[in-house]
């Protein structure tokens, strides 16, 4: 799959379990109209999580002298819901998703809240895969290709 290919080379990332990467691009909808396929949510809870850590990581080593106050809305603005809408626009991950009828019909993807949580899901199994480092190259990638 090309678009797969694609993606690969934007993350920096080579997937290896194919299941797993199928599974953070399906959405609950499709999985309840393809019972019992699974769906993406724990991967994105996963993927949240190493999501912020990264940031957190990341605003702490650029700014040693910040606050809480100060380092906690910077990090709340990187992984808010627009921006990882914008991020996983730029990785078109809109095309790779696997929607069911009704959502795909209504505009699911390109829907924010379901590209951020399609991110995560995808963030969350190359932090399965690969660790930290995985989701930090990752990040470091989106972070320059979309903010410049």
């Amino acid at each position: 799959m090309a678009a797969l290919v694609s993606l690969e080379e934007r993350l920096g990332h080579c997937f290896r379990d194919r299941a797993l990467i199928e599974r953070a691009l399906t959405h609950a909808s499709w999985a309840n109209e393809h019972a019992p396929a699974l769906d993406q949510e724990p991967l994105a809870f996963i993927g949240d999580a190493a999501l912020g850590l990264v940031v957190a990581e990341r605003l702490y080593t650029e700014g040693v002298e910040r606050t809480v106050g100060v380092l906690t809305p910077a990090r709340a603005e990187i992984v808010s819901g627009v921006n990882l809408a914008r991020w996983a626009t730029d990785l078109e991950l809109g095309a790779l998703l696997r929607l069911g009828r009704g959502e795909d019909q209504t505009g699911g993807r390109t829907r924010e809240s379901i590209l951020a949580t399609t991110l995560e899901a995808v963030l969350g199994v190359l932090y399965l895969e690969d660790g930290l480092g995985a989701v930090r190259t990752a990040v470091e990638r989106l972070r320059t290709r979309v903010v410049g």
